[in-house]
């Protein structure tokens, strides 16, 4: 539903958020921790930093920072500053022109479907994913 880019935008505003403890957070060990080409990460960051969503810290010691408090910052804003006319929002079958008047074959599911793809964005908050509990797997006997 989101590009790639918003997807490892994510991947990467939240990890910020878990180690703030430990101060800001350098693009070269967050590529590394991401596996991701540090160029493309830098970009990245670089966008989040002009949509006001990090920080920017320069010097010995800098990196980035979250420039919003966890908690209060969704999902939507992020994936937002990267992209800000995302698949969701397009039609579905590609037309150029599609709303209430002139819809689509799908429009009205699609903008049922969309309408909670956009909740979870605006609703959920990086605090929500660095607070929720590690996932685990089971395993069961073979």
């Amino acid at each position: 539903m989101i590009s790639r880019t918003a997807q490892n935008a994510l991947r990467a505003v939240v990890r910020i958020a878990e180690g703030l403890s430990s101060g800001p957070v350098s693009a070269r060990m967050l590529a590394r921790e991401l596996d991701l080409p540090q160029n493309y990460l830098s970009k990245t960051l670089y966008r989040l930093v002009q949509n006001g969503v990090l920080r920017a810290v320069r010097g010995p010691g800098g990196g980035y920072d979250v420039a919003i408090p966890a908690a209060e910052l969704p999902l939507g804003r992020i994936v937002d500053a990267i992209d800000p006319e995302g698949p969701e929002r397009r039609c579905l079958l590609g037309r150029p022109e599609c709303s209430e008047v002139n819809p689509c074959a799908s429009h009205r599911r699609w903008c049922a479907v969309r309408g909670t793809i956009d909740a979870f964005f605006a609703e959920t908050t990086v605090g929500d994913l660095v607070s929720a509990p590690p996932a685990t797997t089971h395993r069961g006997r073979r």
